[in-house]
């Protein structure tokens, strides 16, 4: 408020009370101030709108909202009231209305710059692009190359012909309009003239720019040449040995040839040759072999990459720059202290024949000095330089696949081997913060893994545990290490123990794109495993963050043209866009409204009103989970817009009589019901097909999808048939119940769907927990399909509600008729009324056997409390069990909560 620029206006001595209180918080003193100022003065459209804003602050939104709209209405043009209407407009989150603000300022003063400059800011906010006449996001592609963009182009180098142009910003400008034009000789001709030289904010971005626009002219020689240039002056700039190497391929597939006589090109000298890179390469080499000081990775590893090259090329040069293994070898004698040595060198294992895999590895061990063997038979390193050597080889034995080739007692030997150097090493971060990571964490994360190998392998339950408590004897001595939390958070979602992740979650402490790329964890178990306030939480966090993208990337977008960074405007654009069409984004806001209304006890209120207020590791793999993502996503919209379908119709019936029917009444509204349905069984049917294939993710590949689970259980066939049976019961309110009309089909569906629900309930009989032979066992997938029968019976509830709002009018009426005619009214009732009643029945009796195998499964698991202390193993791994044993409680009891819930509303479903 305070910082709103210097107000040349005799009233600003009159406003600047209303500003300070509203600036330190006091807003009824504000709005108190601006009355009495408005008494005096009633034309100080300024003093009305700081009321507003006020009033909007202390919750009054309606009538702040009222108060501004007299005041723009009048199009002001002073400072004052078009500042304090900002502010207001974006308290409200009605940036688009700032705009049509500036618009009407605009248009009364023409020549005023300030006004432009917050009109095109406004347009940015809410992306009117082409109103900014940024031709970059132009949703027309030809509008852009044949208009925008073009007199964007007439209007830059005006200002070149002119010497206006000063700033790097402009020359960025240029440059993009250029080469969105497709105009890439014009672009390379500024970078190269006068106005490249402009380019130095960022590091070679001149040279950057060069080869880009080299490359997209397929200009080969000039290409090879800059990197060639580059690489001279820098051989450890990584990125232009692919260009080096890149350009020389393309030479050789054209049998490119230098000219007689002069320059090869532009830039300079062209090695067209296999021999002279070799040589180029080489001589880079021994540059760094003769220097006294540190040698650089660069050449090095270009040397392994162009090993790589020519192979997949079949060149026979590649013998001539030597033999992987000893190239490898030589590299980890020169770099294997550094971390990032595993990384260099992971990527080039495929270079390695198999029968060579067990030699490197020896080979690399003798080249880490150890010290004398201890009591444990494990020799350790004396300084983390040596541990930083024998951790690479450990992690490079891994990655060649000999830790999996194994045996049990193999694998076991290498973990006690594992958990020692871990121990071993943590005299070394003995001084570390919070912070910091200990030098030896890596070997803790490994024994994990094999203790998951061998869970895998074997499936011992008892090594999940071990893995486990591994893990949270590394999180104690490094509280910061994201690695062993993300593992820990799998590891107990796959045990179907949910509490413990949230705090592990909450730790990791997810910022802004994190949300997207890592919150699915999150939102993924949460719900299935029975924790409905932590899923309705996280839920919450993800959409928190998806909603406030749009704003802030606004800003963003802002902060872009002000600083005259018009390259980042497009990626922020392009950020903007990917994250409002991410799948996680659609999958949490249909999972949010469905647990909305999963978790509403009170069925007495209106369908109608829950839905508008619920509206508020390989490739292979990757394809197929979001295959099936995509699927369930598909499943879960379909089954909330029937729903929100139901929540209409029953609005509509409410309405009207039921006896007529129009174009858009309860008829046109039972057709989308009826279409709605005939998707969601396709679906079903591709969902069915996908199950079949029983696809099993690798651990450490993405999490599986609830599909499978939700199918083997029966519920989404059980969903399904609920919704069919209300169609069918809607219906009737047009037909009504008339004594010959055949009912079976509706009396089947009521018996059916009873069926399915009992056998949902069977297959969740088991213990999610259970000590057998000393060993501590989980079975998540009965907690899991117990969630399933909790979502059915939600929406078979919902159902029921619905149905009973349409035959309770109808069985009355049905009665009145007999009266009329002095019928015994004790006469049968119509099939699908006791059909129904005995539905609505049997709903009680099924919440019973439920309520009483959850009181069964809590009485277990408190029981069992206590049985797991004698357990062998170490105190983190108790603690561990303990953490599983404890959520599994927390479920049971939301669970119970949800389903009591239910049964105290069933009496409302009588008719």
């Amino acid at each position: 408020m305070a910082a709103r620029g210097h107000v040349q206006d005799p009233n600003d001595r009159r406003l600047r009370p209303i500003y300070d209180y509203l600036d330190n918080g006091n807003n009824k003193m504000a709005i108190q101030q601006a009355d009495k100022l408005l008494k005096k003065h009633k034309d100080l459209h300024c003093a009305k709108v700081l009321k507003a804003i006020g009033l909007q602050r202390t919750g009054k939104q309606d009538e702040a909202f009222s108060l501004a709209q007299e005041v723009a209405t009048l199009e002001p043009t002073d400072d004052n009231s078009l500042q304090a209407l900002t502010i207001l407009y974006r308290e409200m989150h009605r940036p688009e209305l700032v705009a049509k603000l500036y618009e009407a300022a605009v248009k009364k003063v023409p020549l005023s710059e300030e006004y432009h400059s917050h009109l095109f800011m406004a347009y940015a906010r809410v992306g009117e692009y082409k109103k900014m006449q940024q031709a970059i996001s132009a949703q027309d592609e030809k509008l852009s190359q044949t208009m925008f963009l073009p007199l964007a182009e007439r209007m830059v180098e005006k200002m070149v012909k002119e010497e206006k142009i000063e700033a790097e910003a402009e020359v960025q400008l240029y440059f993009m309009i250029l080469e969105r034009l497709g105009k890439c000789v014009e672009a390379l001709d500024v970078i190269r003239g006068p106005l490249g030289e402009k380019l130095t904010s960022e590091l070679q971005s001149r040279e950057n720019k060069c080869m880009m626009l080299y490359q997209r002219l397929q200009r080969w020689p000039e290409s090879n040449a800059l990197a060639h240039k580059l690489l001279l002056k820098n051989p450890d700039d990584w990125q232009f040995y692919p260009s080096y190497f890149d350009s020389l391929f393309h030479l050789i597939d054209q049998s490119w040839s230098p000219p007689e006589e002069g320059e090869h090109c532009p830039e300079g000298a062209v090695h067209h040759t296999v021999a002279e890179v070799v040589r180029f390469v080489e001589d880079r080499i021994k540059g760094e072999d003769d220097k006294d000081s540190r040698a650089l990775r660069g050449p090095y590893l270009a040397r392994l990459e162009l090993i790589h090259r020519l192979r997949e090329r079949g060149c026979p040069e590649e013998a001539q720059l030597g033999e992987p293994l000893e190239l490898m070898v030589q590299f980890f004698g020169k770099f294997g202290d550094k971390p990032c040595c595993i990384t260099d060198l992971k990527i080039y294992l495929h270079l390695l024949s198999a029968d060579q895999h067990v030699q490197f590895v020896n080979r690399l061990s003798e080249a880490v000095p150890l010290g004398e063997q201890g009591d444990e038979g494990f020799a350790f390193p004396d300084d983390t330089k040596a541990l930083q050597r024998h951790l690479c080889v450990c992690q490079l034995s891994r990655a060649l696949g000999l830790h999996h080739a194994l045996d049990v007692e193999g694998k076991l030997r290498l973990i006690a081997e594992l958990k020692a150097h871990y121990r071993h090493g943590l005299k070394f971060g003995a001084n570390a913060l919070k912070t910091e990571l200990q030098f030896s964490d890596m070997y803790c994360l490994m024994a994990a893994h094999v203790y998951i190998d061998l869970w895998t392998d074997t499936g011992d339950e008892d090594m999940v545990w071990q893995s486990l408590g591994v893990l949270q004897e590394g999180l104690s001595h490094s509280p910061s290490n994201a690695q062993f939390k993300l593992l820990l958070l799998l590891l107990y979602c796959r045990l179907g123990a949910f509490e413990p992740v949230v705090d592990l979650y909450s730790s990791l402490d997810a910022k802004h794109v994190q949300h997207d790329t890592i919150g699915f964890l999150l939102t993924r178990y949460a719900e299935s495993l029975g924790q409905f306030a932590a899923a309705s939480q996280s839920c919450n966090f993800s959409l928190r963050f998806f909603h406030s993208n749009q704003k802030d990337t606004s800003e963003y977008i802002i902060q872009a043209y002000k600083y005259g960074a018009f390259e980042k405007i497009p990626e922020f654009i392009a950020l903007r866009n990917r994250l409002n069409q991410s799948l996680h984004f659609a999958q949490v806001r249909t999972e949010r409204m469905l647990l909305d209304l999963f978790l509403e006890a009170d069925i007495v209120l209106s369908l109608e009103e829950m839905v508008i207020r619920g509206g508020q590791l390989t490739e292979d793999h990757r394809r197929r989970s979001l295959e099936e993502e995509s699927v369930w996503l598909r499943l879960r919209s379909l089954t909330l817009r029937l729903l929100a379908s139901l929540a209409a119709l029953g609005h509509s019936a409410s309405q009207q009589n039921s006896e007529v029917t129009n174009e858009n009444g309860v008829g046109d509204k039972s057709s989308i019901l009826g279409s709605l349905l005939s998707q969601l069984n396709q679906t079903l049917q591709t969902a069915n097909q996908m199950a079949e294939k029983r696809v099993q993710y690798p651990f450490l590949g993405p999490p599986s999808t609830r599909l499978a689970p939700a199918l083997s259980s029966g519920s989404c066939q059980c969903q399904a048939a609920a919704l069919q049976l209300s169609v069918h019961i809607q219906e009737l309110e047009t037909v009504g119940l008339g004594e010959n009309r055949q009912q079976e089909h509706e009396t089947d569906l009521c018996s059916d769907l009873l069926v399915q629900l009992q056998e949902i309930l069977n297959k969740c009989k088991g213990d999610v927990l259970e000590l057998k032979e000393g060993k501590l066992k989980t079975q998540p997938s009965f907690l899991e399909t117990l969630i399933f029968f909790v979502e059915t019976v939600c929406i078979v509830f919902w159902m029921a509600s619905h149905c009973a709002k349409i035959l309770r009018p109808l069985k009355t009426s049905l009665q009145k008729k007999k009266k009329k005619k002095k019928k015994d009214v004790n006469t049968a009732m119509p099939a699908v009324v006791c059909g129904f009643q005995e539905l609505t029945g049997s709903l009680q009796d099924l919440l019973t056997q439920a309520l009483e195998h959850i009181k069964g499964q809590e009485t277990g698991l408190t029981a069992l409390k206590l049985a797991s202390l004698s357990l062998d193993g170490s105190s983190f791994m108790k603690a561990a069990m303990d953490k599983v044993q404890s959520s599994y409680l927390r479920s049971l009891q939301e669970v119970g909560d949800l389903l009591k819930k239910r049964a105290e509303t069933i009496k409302n479903l009588k008719i």
